[in-house]
Formats: C-alpha cells, sequence, structure tokens
C-alpha cells in the first residue's frame, strides 16, 4: 500500500471522523480523503448492513442539466434499440428551485436549496469521477409514446443497480482511496474539549477515537418509534419503516447535547405508499420494491371504500414522498389502490410484480371489494361517482394532461379515466417513512451552528439529519443529490478549517499532499 494510503492504529489521531456509511457519509469521507486527510468512517450496523437508508433506494438523483447531451458523459450506454428515440428536456437550475420551492411551499431555507440546485450538476460529476456509474431510468421515468421514450417529471438519472450498486460502489471507491471503514461502530456521545470543540467520539463501549472534525451523516429518527411519536404526531410510531432500522437519530441527539441548533420541519417526513405485508423495516433484498408509485394512474380508497386525495395532483415525483402520510391519516393507516385493465400496463413491474406484492384480482368490482374486506355498495358507488366525473379529453402519462374530473371531492386533476375495463386490481397499501425532515442547522459549508448561530468547532453534517431542505413535500430524487453536495462540501471543510487554523492534515505534514 503506498504511504498517501497508510492506514493508522486505531489509537492514533484521526484529521476527519465520518458518522454514518450512507451515501453522505462516504461523500463526506471521500471529499476529505481528497484534501490529504486520514479518515475513519464509523458505521453502527453491522456489515451485512452497509449502506444506510442509500441501500434501500432506487438510485435516483435529481440534478440541473442540459439534456441528453450534458448527460451523456455520465451515462452507460444506452440500449442499441433506444439511442435515438430519447425525449429528454433540459432542466434547468431555474426549474429545479422552482420544484423544490412549490412542493415545500417556500419554507426551504434560500442559502442551502440555492447550494443544493447549483452545485447538483458537479456533484453527480464528482461521484462518476470517483467511480460511480449512472444510467437514463428508462423503468422508473420513462413512458413509451409515440414511438418514443419520454422522461417526464424532472427525473431522468439514477445510479447503475439502484441502491443496492450505489453503496457498492462506494465501499469500492473507499477501499481504492485509504478510507478507513469500521462496522458495528455505535457512536454514543460527541468527545469536546473545555472549550467546546469537537476533538472525536465515543463508542458506546466506552472507546474514545480523536479526530480534528468530525462529520455527521447518521440520518434522521424515522427507525426510532418514540421519537417518531414525539416529533411527527400520534399514530406514527405505527408506520413501516422502508429502510434501515439503526436510523434512530443518535446523531442529531448527541449533537444537540452538544449545543447545536434544531431546525427544519420536525414535524414532517417523506413517506410514502408502501405495500401493506411489508416488514416493519427494510428488506435487504426487496429493498425499495414495496413502494406503490402507480396510484396517478387509478384510485385509491381507505378503509371506507371512499377516495381521500387527488391521485393526480401532479406528477408521482411530487406528490409520492407526501401522500403516505395521507394513508396514515385514514381509518386503520391502510389504502387500497385500483386499476383497471387499461391502467395496468402502465404499472411498473418492480414494484407491482415483485415477490410478495400484496394484490387481489377480480372481473366485478363486488368480487374486489369482498376479496379486500371492503363494503360493496360502497366501493361501487365510489367507482360510479368517479366514472360519472370523467371529463375525458386525451390521456399522456408523460405530461400533465388535465384530463380530470368534475363536480366530486377530491377532485382527480390530470390522469383521469372511467375504471370500467375488467379484470380489476387492488393493491393494499398502508404508509412507510422514509426520512424525517428535522435536524440540525449547518452554513453554507456545512459547519453544524449552535443556537446563536455560530460554529460548533470541528462539528459538521450531511444528508437526513439537515434540516431547513424540505417542509412538507420532497422533489424525488433529491435525498441523494443533497447527501452528496452537502457531503462533499462537509469533508472539504472539515479538513480546510483545520488547516486554517495552523494544523496541517497528518499526511501532508508526513509529506504526502493531498490525493487525486
Amino acid at each position: 500500500m503506498s504511504q498517501a494510503h497508510r492506514q493508522p492504529a486505531e489509537q492514533d489521531e484521526w484529521d476527519v471522523i465520518v458518522v454514518g456509511g450512507g451515501n453522505a457519509g462516504f461523500c463526506a469521507a471521500q471529499s476529505a480523503r481528497e484534501q490529504g486527510g486520514r479518515v475513519l468512517l464509523l458505521e453502527k450496523a453491522p456489515r451485512q448492513w452497509a449502506g444506510g437508508n442509500s441501500y434501500f433506494t432506487a438510485g435516483a438523483m435529481r440534478t440541473s442539466h442540459g439534456g441528453l447531451a450534458d448527460l451523456s458523459p455520465l451515462l452507460e450506454p444506452l440500449p442499441a434499440d433506444r439511442r435515438d428515440l430519447v425525449d429528454l428536456a433540459p432542466y434547468p437550475e431555474a426549474d429545479f428551485l422552482a420544484d423544490l420551492q412549490r412542493v415545500t411551499r417556500g419554507r426551504t431555507d434560500p442559502e442551502l436549496a440555492g447550494l443544493l440546485v447549483g452545485e447538483s450538476r458537479e456533484a453527480v460529476g464528482w461521484l462518476h469521477r470517483l467511480g460511480l456509474r449512472f444510467e437514463l431510468m428508462f423503468h422508473r421515468q420513462a413512458y413509451q409514446v409515440d414511438g418514443r421514450y419520454r422522461f417526464w417529471g424532472g427525473l431522468a438519472l439514477g445510479v447503475l443497480g439502484g441502491g443496492k450498486g450505489m453503496i457498492d460502489q462506494h465501499l469500492a471507491a473507499a477501499e481504492r482511496t485509504g478510507v478507513r471503514l469500521r462496522f458495528d461502530a455505535s457512536v454514543a456521545a460527541l468527545d469536546a474539549a473545555p472549550d467546546g470543540r469537537v476533538r472525536g467520539v465515543l463508542l458506546s463501549d466506552g472507546e474514545r477515537l480523536l479526530a480534528r472534525s468530525v462529520v455527521l451523516a447518521s440520518g434522521g429518527f424515522e427507525a426510532n418509534p418514540q421519537m417518531r411519536a414525539g416529533y411527527l404526531g400520534a399514530g406514527w410510531d405505527l408506520a413501516l419503516v422502508r429502510g434501515t432500522p439503526y436510523n434512530t437519530g443518535d446523531g442529531i441527539r448527541m449533537a444537540l447535547d452538544a449545543g447545536a441548533q434544531p431546525y427544519g420541519h420536525w414535524s414532517g417526513c417523506h413517506s410514502v405508499a408502501w405495500d401493506s405485508g411489508a416488514p416493519r423495516t427494510g428488506d435487504r433484498e426487496l429493498t425499495n420494491q414495496f413502494t406503490r408509485g402507480g396510484y396517478p394512474f387509478g384510485i385509491v380508497v381507505n378503509a371506507e371504500g371512499r377516495r381521500f386525495v387527488d391521485e393526480g395532483a401532479d406528477y408521482r415525483n411530487y406528490t409520492y414522498a407526501k401522500y403516505g402520510a395521507e394513508i396514515l391519516r385514514q381509518p386503520g393507516s391502510t389504502a387500497v389502490q385500483i386499476f383497471d385493465a387499461k391502467s395496468a400496463p402502465l404499472l411498473r413491474p418492480e414494484e407491482y410484480e415483485a415477490p410478495g406484492v400484496t394484490r387481489v384480482e377480480s372481473g366485478t368490482l363486488d368480487g374486489l371489494a369482498a376479496e379486500l374486506g371492503l363494503d360493496p355498495g360502497r366501493l361501487a358507488d365510489t367507482v360510479r361517482e368517479f366514472n360519472a366525473a370523467v371529463t375525458g379529453g386525451p390521456f399522456d402519462p408523460t405530461v400533465k394532461d388535465g384530463a380530470r374530473t368534475e363536480g366530486i371531492s377530491p377532485p382527480k386533476s390530470n390522469w383521469a379515466r372511467p375504471l370500467d375495463t375488467p379484470p380489476f386490481l387492488a393493491f393494499p397499501v398502508t404508509c412507510g417513512i422514509t426520512f424525517t425532515f428535522g435536524g440540525l442547522r449547518i452554513d453554507r459549508e456545512a459547519r453544524v451552528l449552535d443556537t446563536a448561530g455560530r460554529p460548533v468547532r470541528g462539528l459538521y453534517a450531511a444528508g437526513e439529519l439537515v434540516g431547513g431542505l424540505f417542509y412538507f413535500n420532497y422533489p424525488g430524487g433529491s435525498g441523494l443529490t443533497s447527501g452528496s453536495v452537502f457531503g462533499r462540501r462537509a469533508g472539504r471543510s472539515a479538513v480546510a478549517d483545520f488547516r486554517a487554523a495552523g494544523s496541517a492534515p497528518v499526511e501532508e505534514r508526513e509529506g504526502v499532499g493531498p490525493i487525486r
């Protein structure tokens, strides 16, 4: 092993300790490593649970771009039968920012939002140079219309292999660059000097690890039922967890104990329609395949057989992360997505045909209701009222087509077609929580701020424990991008700040400059 990649003994002082081994943590570690820092990444979970919540994602990354020509240098070769049949409109920064502001009702922190949007394209390019591979998400974000593949909803780019592929590629990159990893390393507290500067961490077994800087990237509190009920409200302790069971709010708690400022939407979260038969926490094999995102092309009813959301209010990318909460509010915290034979071909196979899908099929609505345990008369009335309210008009799944209902509440604003062609399909769903929106306040350099708005010296943060970006809702694919942008900033700042204070990174003092 080269001197640049020399691994120190465990008792040595590290330049940067990163707490949390998801995408944000790996980005922070690699960024600090690029600056010549000796980096230790600590992950609470065992090795077989590597990757945090990132492992359970579809790998989608929202980024501004100039169209297919701009993204092509990042992409794996397009399939030959699709190469000349792709319609991918540019997604400028102004559109990304407008989408973020719209779904958060204008509450997103303007400085953080500007950085997320403005550095999104640069961040995915940086990940590509680290060794991550990208593809166009034909299977999730495109439909074939008039013989061409049309991408929609501001989202086209994904990591090859989804979340599983992302983590495998991050692990390989860490091995190449000399980032040291430790699993089963549960951090219990930050170690602070008498003057308040963070100088390391204390593990739950009492081990003390010293560092010049610490980056927290250990996720939100979505896997902590007590914190969910305390901050999100009654009933949230019953929600299923889409991802890792290890995101229990530890990083947030220890930062608050050290004087950090709480920030953001503490009673808000990202939650989706999730298979009602899914396990209580994430499945390492099926990961995001329990998601049920095809609802814009059907109707959703509660246990009383009544509709309760506008299924076509917007592209799925701008509604799916808030509709889990709507399901949780329904009787029994359950709902049913219903489709007919016209809409079934639009359902993504990886979600609706995956192993273990909770599914009911019948040639009649009465038969469907009987299988689901719904009141047949009430369901028939709901469907009859819906069908009568459909105004008609051209149907196009790649645009907000305006095919709507009139005279019913809630309305359906787009993609409304009568539910009248058997067989009928039903998919029982519940609420699956992804991550929480409340967290720590950071500045533009990803330094954690205290309650007076001053940086907590030696402490940085990135990923889902950063508050202030997302309120009420979330533009699909923004989470991994946020973790990349602010993880990269956190790692860079963690080294730059102690260098500015007159302390060079360990390897630089030994005559080894930043790695490239």
